[in-house]
This record gives C-alpha cells, sequence and structure tokens, in this order.
C-alpha cells in the first residue's frame, strides 16, 4: 500500500466515528434550525484528529496532506450530512499565525472567513475597507456564522481579524435549507487586527473541497435510493426489477462516478502545483459537474422514493436540501461554466 492510499484509510476511519458509513441521521435532524447548527463538541473532536490542520505544513502544527486527502475527507462527511464547518475554518486557518492559529487547531476558538459581498461569487476581495485598524462594509453568506467566536474578514487592503462581539460589528442569520444558517456581517468603525497574506488559494480549495463534499452527498443518496428499489416490492417483485427505473437508476450511477473521476483529477492537478489559471480551470471542471450531478442525483432520488421520498421524515430529502445550499456556494454551475471556458485555453497555452 503506497503512503497516499495508507493516509486515506486512515483518514476514512477517523471520519468514521463522526459520520459512520450507512449510519442513521439522527444527529443531524436532532441539529437542524437549531443555533449554532453544530455541536462544538464533535468540532472539538475533530480538531483533536488534525482535520482543521490537514492542508497546513507540520511546522504551522498541520499534517501537511494534500488536496487528495482532504476531498477524500470532505466526501466521507458529505456522506454523512455532516454540519460542523470544516471548509470554511480550514480557508481560514490558511492565513492565521502564532497563538491566534494554535486556539483554532485545539477548537477552542472557531475562525470563520467573512469573504463575500455578493450572491454568487468566489472573488477574494471586496469594497470592505481596513483603515486605521477599523473595519467598514459588509461580507454576505458566512456558513454557519452563529457559531464562530471571530471573523477573517477580507478587505480591499488585506485580511483582518476580528472578535464576533467587537463593538461596531452587528451579526444577522438566516436559515438555510438544510437546517444551518448564514450570516450577514455589517461592520461600522470595527476594531480589527491586521493579518497578513490572502484568500486566493484557500478559496480554490475550499472550492474544490466542497464538489467533494456534494460527491460524498450524491454517492450517499443514490445508495440510499439503491436500496429502496431492491426492497419496495410492487406487483410481487421489487421495483428496481422494472426497466425504466433500473435505466434511470445507471444514469444517476453514471454521474455520480463522472464527478468523482472529475473532483479526484482537479485535486491531483492542485497538487501538482502546475500554473494557476491550469488548476483553477480543473477546480471550476469539477464544482461545474458537482452542482448540476448533485442536484440531478437528489431530486431523481426523491422522484424514485415515490410518495415517501416528499416526506421531511425519510431521509433522501436532507440529501437534497443539503445539495440546495452547497451548490450556491463557493460559486454555481454557471459561474464555473464561465470561468473554465475564460481559464482553460490560457491554461492549454501554458
Amino acid at each position: 500500500m503506497s503512503e497516499h492510499d495508507d493516509a486515506l484509510r486512515m483518514l476514512r476511519d477517523s471520519a468514521a466515528a463522526i459520520a459512520p458509513p450507512g449510519g442513521d441521521l439522527r444527529r443531524i435532524r436532532a441539529l437542524r434550525y437549531q443555533s449554532p447548527g453544530f455541536d462544538p463538541a464533535i468540532w472539538r473532536q475533530m480538531c483533536e484528529m488534525g482535520w482543521l490542520g490537514l492542508r497546513l505544513p507540520e511546522a504551522a502544527g498541520g499534517s501537511a496532506l494534500g488536496m487528495r486527502e482532504f476531498c477524500a475527507l470532505c466526501e466521507q462527511l458529505g456522506a454523512g450530512l455532516t454540519p460542523e464547518p470544516l471548509i470554511p475554518a480550514a480557508l481560514a486557518v490558511t492565513a492565521l499565525h502564532g497563538d491566534t492559529l494554535a486556539t483554532a487547531l485545539t477548537g477552542d476558538k472557531i475562525i470563520l472567513p467573512a469573504w463575500q459581498e455578493a450572491p454568487n461569487s468566489i472573488a477574494a476581495t471586496g469594497i470592505t475597507t481596513q483603515h486605521d485598524g477599523k473595519l467598514n462594509g459588509t461580507k454576505v453568506f458566512v456558513p454557519l456564522a452563529a457559531g464562530a467566536h471571530a471573523f477573517l474578514v477580507s478587505t480591499t487592503n488585506g485580511l483582518a481579524l476580528v472578535s464576533a462581539d467587537a463593538p461596531g460589528l452587528s451579526l444577522t442569520t438566516d436559515q438555510t435549507q438544510d437546517g444551518g444558517n448564514f450570516g450577514t456581517l455589517r461592520l461600522d468603525n470595527t476594531p480589527a487586527e491586521p493579518v497578513p497574506g490572502d484568500l486566493t488559494e484557500a478559496l480554490e480549495e475550499a472550492t474544490l473541497a466542497t464538489a467533494a463534499y456534494l460527491l460524498g452527498v450524491m454517492d450517499r443518496v443514490f445508495a440510499l435510493t439503491l436500496d429502496y428499489l431492491k426492497t419496495r416490492q410492487q406487483f410481487g417483485r421489487p421495483i428496481g426489477s422494472f426497466q425504466a427505473l433500473a435505466h434511470r437508476a445507471v444514469d444517476l450511477h453514471i454521474q455520480v462516478n463522472l464527478t468523482r473521476a472529475s473532483v479526484e483529477s482537479a485535486a491531483s492537478t492542485w497538487d501538482n502545483h502546475g500554473p494557476l489559471p491550469h488548476r483553477q480551470a480543473a477546480i471550476s471542471r469539477a464544482k461545474h459537474r458537482a452542482n448540476l450531478a448533485a442536484m440531478l442525483v437528489t431530486k431523481q432520488a426523491i422522484q424514485l422514493h415515490g410518495g415517501i421520498g416528499n416526506t421531511d421524515d425519510y431521509d433522501a430529502g436532507l440529501f437534497l436540501r443539503k445539495a440546495m445550499v452547497l451548490t450556491a456556494s463557493y460559486g454555481n454551475a454557471a459561474l464555473h461554466r464561465a470561468r473554465f471556458a475564460a481559464l482553460s485555453p490560457e491554461a492549454d497555452d501554458e
């Protein structure tokens, strides 16, 4: 077994403690529409297993693993609909240092990035200003903001760390379809600590990790659907034996496999450290496919379950709700299709 395969096996084994393969979703249901939308105790456990620092260099307290490993972990978490904010928090820690980084890695403090200023955007900066240690501006769609102790805010001239209880900071939250929340951060002469660096590459990694999470979502709901087709009886035989339904299931299986190939290819491309436009194009291709396939597979899962699929008591609907939220996060399909078209000729020239 190669070192890469061994790392993947250990990550999947550790993920089983949080999101057991085929496990029930009672924990997920209990957390829906509750504040902060996830379990701080589970978050601390995830940090203790080193997941938050998986991409960080060893000198910074991380594991120095690649995007292939991080994507494999996120896929497992997607299969379990894990609500804890690993992807955005992992984005934030790439820019942290010293004691602030240390407290984040242990789970003692949850620091989430606040970078987005408009719907359907993956721009690392906007018009939020940082002057004389004070921030002014508005950030939107901060995932699970209700559970944050601090925010890493992008501004026109760098990053800044601001406490969630800082004067001049106003946070409002709105519930999301999957039972979580998005925060809107309003900053009015809010004191903050400047942080060196930018989020350009970290945003790319969060985008790809979200595609991997969506892969886990669609793979798990497809498995649930297959089990239903094999056990639901009509006219004295399983409905999965009917040719029309079997063909639809094959189409969904193809979508899952194509998404897996695209995510794994993008992760390998990113880890090879080629020209940035080439790597960004690969990530846009993966996110575009994951967005479309996740919505197709989850919607078809509802259809194939029939009436029971439309009830909130049945698990298939939970996967559709998660897909509805995450396909809009870090850029929808149209945005990534356009970005791929713009970047791929340049990447080929490289």
